[in-house]
């Protein structure tokens, strides 16, 4: 096979969470322990930090890989979904995997693959233990891809574990209140390893406080903690929560005996796009019209968006949207200005709602406007319309913003 034949066996052969749902969701780490086994048990063979939440940590695993970089470690970083490049998910010292590796790495296993039926997931995080270990890499940042508790990374032991920001989303499979959807992301708390936790919140808080004890893990809450102001390339104002999560993660590893030094600290974070890659939060696209977009999806994330918005100077404003089908649109849609320009569409992935769908429920609350049957459609129709003052927005979901980056 070469790299295109590999790539849509890897999407094809069984459930793939990002475009089919709920159904790709597995309820055991039976097959990914199975695979460390077979492997030669490679999730234990380089030191990690582990990242959970529901919002921030995304941006918090790329914060800490371009801090690791600049203090001169050999640093893996795993993160999901990828936006254009399979190959985003998997870099060390922000140098995407090969695709030659990936094709090998596929041909070597692939009879165990079949055999043991592993998910999409499941096998891009062996392809991600594996080469971390091959590689020899000081330290892996392992962003975990839905929940926690029962999500493929969690078989790691790593030097520090961090829960980012919790709120309402994956709630089919995660739980209905911000108490059961802490109870998955605490599934990564490991014995007598110190947690980050980046915000404190009185619905989460005692189910944090609880496993903690139960196993023995100091608990730090990062907005307790006074930090310097540091300058990042990440311009959201939703970094800034980010960034005191970060600072707070960097004193623990360095009281775990990490080098990490200052002048480190500082150019990480303000070379966060150059050293990672990392794209798609409040990711300016042109001015002149303003064009700006950002994978922010569920209720808490987009409403901090939306505040930025309106604080960015604009004549008229333009939103581009498209959302999955599972997305809580009652929860999303009445965070949206009424007196705005819509263009409802649909990204070309399975899971994609419907665009007409999506605008006769959009019209429920007050939204109003065209529907296209693909995103470059609604874009370049925004594009015509605004006007050099305008500001436009292109978001929803991590796939309207893949497919016009």
């Amino acid at each position: 096979m070469n790299y295109h034949d590999t790539i849509q066996w890897l999407f094809s052969q069984l459930p793939m969470y990002q475009r089919q749902g709920k159904q790709a969701f597995k309820k055991n780490l039976d097959n990914i322990k199975a695979f460390d086994q077979y492997s030669g048990k490679v999730s234990q063979q380089f030191k990690s930090i582990h990242v959970a939440g529901t919002n921030g940590k995304g941006s918090v695993s790329h914060m800490l890989a371009s801090i690791l970089q600049e203090a001169g470690y050999k640093t893996g970083l795993y993160t999901s979904p990828h936006l254009k490049d399979f190959r985003e998910r998997i870099r060390i010292n922000g140098g995407m995997i090969s695709k030659n590796y990936v094709i090998n790495f596929v041909k070597r296993h692939q009879i165990f693959f079949k055999n043991r039926q592993l998910s999409f997931f499941e096998m891009t995080v062996g392809m991600a233990f594996e080469y971390f270990a091959r590689n020899q890499v000081d330290i892996a940042v392992i962003e975990t891809g839905l929940g926690g508790r029962l999500d493929s990374t969690n078989i790691i032991m790593p030097e520090l574990s961090i829960i980012t920001n919790i709120g309402l989303d994956h709630t089919n499979m995660l739980g209905n209140t911000l108490s059961q959807i802490a109870t998955e992301k605490a599934g990564i708390i490991k014995n007598q390893t110190p947690v980050v936790i980046g915000k404190k919140k009185t619905e989460t808080s005692p189910v944090f406080e609880k496993i903690a004890k139960q196993k023995n893990a100091q608990i730090i809450y990062a907005e307790a903690e006074k930090f310097p102001v540091y300058e990042c390339d990440l311009k959201g104002n939703y970094q800034k929560e980010n960034i005191q999560t970060v600072l707070s993660a960097v004193e623990q590893l360095r009281k775990k005996g990490w080098l990490i030094p200052g002048n480190a600290v500082k150019d990480g974070l303000k070379n966060v796009i150059k050293n990672t890659g990392l794209r798609g939060r409040w990711d300016i696209l042109q001015t002149n019209p303003l064009v700006i977009t950002d994978t922010a999806h569920n209720q808490d994330g987009l409403s901090i968006v939306l505040q930025q918005i309106n604080e960015t100077p604009h004549k008229n404003l333009h939103f581009v949207l498209s959302f999955v089908n599972d997305k809580d649109l009652d929860g999303i849609l009445p965070l949206f200005p009424k007196n705005a320009k819509y263009y409802f569409s649909k990204a070309q992935i399975p899971r994609a709602l419907d665009e007409k769908i999506l605008l006769k429920k959009a019209k429920e609350y007050g939204l109003t406007g065209p529907s296209f049957p693909s995103i470059k459609q609604a874009y370049n129709s925004a594009l015509k319309l605004a006007d050099k003052d305008d500001l436009i927005f292109v978001g929803g979901s991590t796939f309207t913003v893949a497919e016009i980056i």
